[in-house]
């Protein structure tokens, strides 16, 4: 009863909902709602520990042709423990894109309430072409496609040709298969798997680039979706080259906040007395970094990539001592000094500047296979040297070009969410990642929602990552009972945008 059940459900929004451009509909899906779902051991120290089970979903890997190749999507389940009271399964996504996310329900369940964990099956996922989900892997000598544009016209010319060379490495080596990859077909994923679980809804929580799935599920599943959470929002018409734009000011603000914070600690950092010294002294070593790379270990860091390393650690007012300590490690190495980074900052700089232990490839398939961007290398370097006046830092990364303007055209439009189904939006007015205007953008597309502003905070990723009853308490609310704030609510935080 429970797969018939799910089958039916499914044809009764195939017709609307399934049926996109090129499409096939639900009726020709059913084999994958209908598939038995077999629990094992993950098999990860981690999550067996945390008595998690790991499982294989099957799913077309074109849904225009589902009766052809197939790919496994790979999830999790912290399963209920109150059977008695079971209301159905909750998935979930860290951000990304190409995020990994079978072990992100063991870092938030901590914030949830017991209510809430022992009547949900708590589902993590790896979507498609990440992870252990068949992972995109374009073997590039670099780790990602997003790093500043440098200080000329010569540092972009070597942006522009790195990209296009980036974008030929994935069409040759993944060929037709990355074209796949995208966010409305990991929404597809997401309804086959409540299908093949046996749920008529979906309840999600989505924290980053994963509220951009949760609303384009919501639009494309309306009536499948349940209790959905949304953290540190996307706006669905800036994504996503117009939300990384959106943030070089927040950032630009940010490294401000964070000098005036180093230059209190001046006698232990040595980095300048006053904020508009230590923003100068960072400006200065970017310059130095073009004339001459600084090695830091067994690495050369250049203008396009020592803005990146500020960048990693803005996110959240309480790395401000590991940010200082890391630019004192910069201008120690630009002083000849020899340094040795920390592991972590070895390992970023690692990742960033090599592509190991593996490149982020996967995520120029999702956002470059999602929506177009304009192809005019022209286009790129008028924004770049339009943001530089105001967006020294940070402005030549955000409106750089990427390996997309060299991209295969995506295969369907971008999704437009324009709906009435109830979620609650958590967003910080300080977030650097996606910016608070970007929340209040999809509380208005999606009409029924309620926004939680969590006020003059520097933080992307609140639930689960920064204490705060007020936030918690919307949440746990709204997926313990299915109660939405009657209006908007501001949550504050003794974490102004300073750390103390």
């Amino acid at each position: 009863m429970k797969r018939v059940a799910a089958v039916l459900a499914a044809l009764a929004v195939g017709a609307g909902v399934l049926t996109g451009t090129g499409v096939a509909g639900a009726e020709t899906l059913s084999r994958f709602y209908e598939q038995d779902v077999e629990w094992t051991a993950c098999g990860d120290a981690a999550l067996d520990q945390a008595g998690a089970q790991c499982a294989e979903v099957t799913v077309p890997l074109d849904y225009a042709e589902p009766r052809s190749r197939t790919i496994k999507v790979a999830i999790s389940r912290l399963k209920a423990t109150d059977t008695e009271h079971r209301r159905g399964a909750m998935l979930s996504n860290p951000g990304g894109p190409g995020g990994e996310g079978l072990h992100f329900m063991l870092y938030i369940r901590g914030a949830m309430s017991p209510e809430v964990t022992s009547r949900c099956d708590l589902i993590g996922m790896d979507p498609r072409g990440v992870g252990r989900s068949e992972a995109i892997d374009c073997a590039w000598p670099i780790g990602h496609m997003l790093w500043s544009a440098g200080l000329d016209r010569g540092d972009f010319l070597d942006s522009v040709r790195t990209q296009a060379d980036l974008a030929r490495r994935c069409a040759r080596k993944e060929g037709d298969r990355i074209a796949h990859i995208t966010t409305r077909n990991t929404a597809r994923d997401m309804d086959i798997i409540r299908g093949a679980l046996g749920e008529t809804k979906l309840s999600y929580f989505g924290m980053s680039y994963g509220t951009y799935i949760g609303a384009v599920f919501t639009q494309m599943f309306p009536r499948r979706s349940d209790r959905i959470v949304l953290d540190s929002a996307i706006d669905p018409a800036a994504y996503m080259a117009g939300s990384i734009r959106n943030s070089a000011p927040l950032n630009e603000a940010a490294l401000d906040d964070w000098a005036d914070w180093t230059a209190a600690r001046d006698a232990e950092y040595h980095l300048g007395a006053t904020g508009k010294q230590v923003r100068a002294r960072v400006e200065d070593l970017i310059e130095q970094s073009a004339r001459s790379p600084i090695r830091i270990g067994e690495h050369l860091l250049d203008e396009r990539f020592l803005p990146m390393t500020l960048f990693t650690l803005l996110p959240d007012a309480r790395y401000n001592p590991y940010l200082a300590g890391r630019v004192r490690q910069i201008a120690d190495a630009a002083a000849g000094k020899a340094i040795q980074p920390s592991k972590d900052f070895d390992d970023e700089l690692r990742f960033m500047l090599k592509g190991q232990p593996r490149d982020l490839s996967s995520q120029a398939a999702v956002i470059c296979g999602d929506a177009a961007v304009p192809r005019d290398p022209e286009w790129y370097w008028r924004n770049i040297q339009h943001s530089r006046a105001d967006q020294p830092v940070f402005g030549p990364y955000a409106n750089n070009i990427t390996a997309c303007a060299f991209w295969a055209p995506p295969r369907e439009p971008r999704t437009i969410v324009r709906n009435d189904v109830p979620a609650l939006i958590v967003q910080a007015t300080r977030d650097t990642r996606t910016v608070y205007q970007e929340g209040v953008n999809l509380h208005r597309a999606m009409s029924a929602s309620r926004l939680v502003t969590l006020q003059d905070v520097r933080m992307h990723g609140i639930f689960g990552r920064l204490p705060n009853i007020c936030v918690e308490n919307a949440v746990n609310t709204y997926f313990g009972d299915g109660t939405l704030p009657a209006a908007d609510i501001t949550c504050h935080s003794p974490l102004s945008s300073r750390a103390k």
